[in-house]
């Protein structure tokens, strides 16, 4: 695969998880820091259209996740409660993803522009951790 072609499959699994696009990076052989950077696009870019043009996908996602977790109190619902959108914004992207955690947190009333900016800073913080801790962990194997 070209080198175009694999920044693309980072950045379209950072869409959907910064834990399948970090190991995707390393296993299309893309150097540790594109790799970050890739996966941490694809996830600001998702956060992005949730927070900002998703209305319905928004909707569709928050009610998925509200059906599953009906009887009980969530643990974005406790981390909002405690934390609010700075902990929110930050762990979100860890917890459940990128897009469900930008869902969520305007449906706790975020505001969008700072839940972006602190969703922002939690999906570069945690696409360096996790592309450290990968990188680190083939170095040990290899």
């Amino acid at each position: 695969m070209n080198d175009i072609g694999a920044w693309f499959s980072v950045i379209v699994a950072g869409i959907l998880e910064l834990w399948v696009a970090i190991p995707l990076g390393f296993t299309l052989k893309l150097p540790p820091v594109l790799t970050a950077i890739w996966s941490a696009v694809g996830s600001i870019g998702a956060a992005a259209i949730i927070i900002f043009f998703g209305k319905s996908i928004r909707s569709w996602l928050v009610h998925r996740f509200q059906q599953k977790n009906e009887r009980k109190e969530t643990t974005m619902s406790r981390i909002w409660k405690k934390y609010g959108i700075i902990g929110l914004g930050f762990l979100s992207p860890l917890i459940t993803g990128a897009p469900l955690g930008a869902a969520i947190g305007v449906s706790f009333g975020a505001k969008p522009d700072k839940l972006m900016l602190w969703m922002t800073i939690g999906i570069v913080f945690w696409s360096a951790v996790l592309t450290t801790a990968v990188s680190l962990g083939v170095m040990t194997f290899s």
